[in-house]
């Protein structure tokens, strides 16, 4: 009887760590549904693609001031297998078992490779990270490509095309350093 008592015990705590758990993710997305617009919709035609198709897993969109601050609305924290395909319009992860991320490219604010994000930390820079604006928040979605050799061709290329008035954190860093 003592063991059955200990058990049912411990099944209680794993199940109120789960509910706690299960409680944070549902407040999160709903804070961050009242502070951010919503996500912007994939165009019916996003035009010809700029470079081929690149396979991988979407890692996930965090607020671009702190890699761990997932974003919980919708599905959008969902990690998932994709593919990413880059058009002049914008960047398009067709994600698979969730909906599609669309991030224009008059919303690009940078690109670069990491080694985290989204408390997905992984060897050497092996993730394309997108800095790109939603409303007035900044946001880094991540994409780590099956094929590690295209990485830095991704990263330039999204970089393009960011407007020309916006200056990349590449270009704010090297003028910090530049004021010292």
């Amino acid at each position: 009887m003592e063991r059955f008592l200990w058990v049912l015990g411990m099944a209680a705590l794993v199940a109120l760590v789960f509910f706690g758990m299960w409680r944070g993710w549902a407040g999160r997305a709903r804070r961050q549904a009242a502070e951010l617009p919503d996500f912007p919709a994939p165009p019916a035609e996003p035009g010809e693609e700029l470079l081929p198709a690149a396979t991988g897993m979407y890692v996930g969109t965090t607020k671009a001031t702190d890699w761990q601050d997932r974003i919980a609305v919708g599905d959008i924290g969902y990690r998932a297998n994709g593919t990413a395909h880059l058009h002049a319009a914008g960047l398009l992860l067709r994600r698979t078992g969730a909906s599609d991320v669309w991030i224009p490219a008059e919303s690009i604010v940078d690109s670069r490779l990491d080694h985290k994000l989204a408390n997905k930390v992984v060897p050497g820079a092996g993730l394309v990270v997108v800095t790109w604006r939603l409303g007035e928040q900044l946001l880094d979605t991540g994409f780590r490509g099956d094929d590690k050799t295209t990485q830095t061709e991704w990263v330039e290329a999204v970089r393009a095309l960011a407007p020309a008035d916006e200056p990349t954190q590449h270009e704010t860093a090297s003028s910090r350093q530049e004021e010292k």
